[in-house]
């Protein structure tokens, strides 16, 4: 199914709710499954690779007025530029990430190794010419954010996985999330893993180089059938 436009969703899947923040899925039928999170701290809301959506102002304001938008990686500008400028905030890119401020309509702020005013930290998973991607970790509740890297749509998961390695890292995966202990792991693609997250995280990077050839077949027949 072909990637919706901008700014044109009408609904969404409300997913991963716990004390601090919800994430939400623009498109639940799209099979990227973005999802979008909204983390509630003591600076503010801040919403991570937003998808705007009509009415979704109302989610953002049951965790507190929006204080920022966040991008943590580099082809995630989505919608931020929107969400950004109808709330007056800045959009948060990661200081060592390039090619990304030129493209957003919208002021920008660089951040470094914690997120203003919050418990979360900002941790640089990947840094190449092909792929930027920071991660985010909530010291408070042990709640790790990652847009790219892993995550639990189908085209994700291979064999009994959780949470998958992306097909175009299963050969060398990020194994700096193997640093993180979180509680609860939020993706870009699918909904969260709300209850043992470390170990989900353990088992996809072990076992992510042999479950590839899998991973493949399985994403390939569904092409082919799709």
């Amino acid at each position: 199914m072909p990637i919706k436009g901008q700014g044109d969703a009408t609904e969404w899947l409300e997913t991963n709710r716990w004390e601090r923040g919800v994430s939400y899925i623009a498109y639940p039928d799209e099979m990227m499954v973005r999802a979008s999170h909204v983390l509630g701290t003591d600076a503010g809301v801040f919403v991570v690779d937003p998808i705007d959506v009509d009415g979704i102002d109302d989610l953002f304001a049951e965790f507190g007025e929006v204080a920022g938008v966040v991008i943590l990686l580099d082809r995630h500008k989505r919608d931020s530029a929107a969400v950004a400028n109808r709330h007056e905030v800045p959009v948060y890119v990661p200081e060592w990430m390039s090619g990304v401020e030129d493209d957003i309509d919208a002021p920008v702020e660089r951040i470094h190794r914690q997120l203003p005013g919050t418990d979360y930290g900002v941790h640089k998973i990947i840094e190449n010419s092909f792929w930027q991607e920071a991660a985010l970790y909530g010291d408070e509740d042990d709640t790790l954010v990652v847009p790219e890297a892993v995550g639990t749509a189908d085209y994700f998961l291979a064999g009994d996985e959780r949470l998958g390695v992306h097909p175009m890292l299963r050969l060398f995966p990020p194994k700096k999330l193997s640093r993180l202990d979180p509680e609860r792991v939020l993706v870009g693609h699918g909904e969260g893993v709300m209850e043992d997250a470390t170990e989900a995280i353990a088992y996809a990077l072990r076992g992510s180089r042999g479950r590839t050839p899998g991973l493949y077949a399985k994403n390939l027949k569904s092409l082919v059938l799709g």
